[in-house]
């Protein structure tokens, strides 16, 4: 079975997050959909705190117009940081300081909405020729249930990309990039995982490949970058990152080979209304100084709801 001789520890990450947010219409008008708190945090820094732990300490931030907001927020606050300090209101004061210590955080600004493929492309001079991480911050992956080391893993014993997937039911696929995959040679010693043969963004029922859906976390080698700049515009007129690494299954002789990991965790997905208020309301159950009487109130409230 292949390895990569490329054993260079990975540590660097793209999080796009140009998006409009027009989902979340009033509350993003202002304000970028990234920064909606989950809880008592922004939904971005779940996605950052996620890369970081798994080494990814080099990130770039592909953001557009108006989203100042979250430049600001992994910056030092020194006024507020002096304020707090001042109240003896320590708890708060490391709360505050704790974004700005995740990682080296670096931006590129996507001039027009051209799509995922044209955001990542935007960070290919900070990328150069190291395989890199990309981490869509829609999608939150619960902490507890970590998929970028088993992707780093995978990349290192077979060397190309690696897509996280999920499976999905037949009806919800429409909504997803679907992949047509296969078992891998047995041995391999890491779980879920299946070499993948093509990509579909968001086929049809009929037409979809398998059920296994593409969720937001890539590993990507720099690859992509070439097969990017000659990719056409796809649904939605826009770059879809998603032709291009469809593309790279059929070029394993140029970037190696596409795997998936089946990820079968927890993950809320926080672009949708719905699921971002199961986020946060699940989130909060569990918290020590949230959950109990948040969990007594739930039970309460439930019992009076009509059937």
């Amino acid at each position: 079975m292949p390895q990569s001789s490329n054993l260079k520890p990975i540590t660097k990450a793209v999080i796009p997050a140009a998006g409009m947010g027009t989902r979340f219409l009033p509350a993003t008008k202002a304000m970028p959909k990234e920064m909606l708190p989950v809880v008592d945090k922004p939904a971005i820094q779940y996605v950052v705190e996620e890369a970081a732990a798994a080494g990814l300490t080099e990130i770039m931030m592909i953001t557009g117009r108006n989203k100042r907001a979250l430049e600001d927020h992994f910056d030092r606050a020194t006024e507020l940081e002096a304020l707090l300090e001042e109240k003896g209101a320590f708890d708060l004061l490391e709360s505050v300081r704790e974004s700005t210590k995740l990682a080296h955080m670096h931006y590129g600004r996507q001039a027009s909405p051209r799509g995922l493929g044209d955001a990542v492309l935007t960070a290919a001079a900070f990328v150069g020729n190291d395989p890199f991480a990309v981490l869509l911050g829609d999608d939150l992956i619960d902490e507890r249930n970590p998929i970028l080391p088993t992707m780093i893993k995978v990349h290192q014993k077979f060397g190309g990309s690696v897509i996280a997937l999920m499976e999905v039911s037949p009806e919800q696929i429409s909504s997803y990039g679907a992949a047509a995959v296969a078992p891998i040679e047995p041995g391999s010693g890491i779980e879920n995982v299946v070499r993948i043969s093509g990509l579909v963004e968001k086929p049809s029922k009929d037409q979809a490949p398998s059920n296994y859906a593409v969720l937001g976390r890539y590993l990507l080698t720099a690859d992509i970058f070439k097969v990017l700049q000659e990719t056409p515009p796809g649904r939605n007129n826009e770059i879809q990152l998603t032709d291009a690494i469809a593309e790279l299954t059929k070029r394993e002789d140029h970037g190696g080979p596409v795997h998936g990991v089946i990820f079968k965790g927890l993950r809320y997905d926080t672009g949708d209304k719905l699921g971002y208020l199961q986020a946060t309301i699940r989130l909060a159950s569990e918290r020590s100084d949230l959950g109990p009487e948040l969990r007594k109130w739930l039970r309460d409230f439930v019992k009076g709801l009509p059937e």
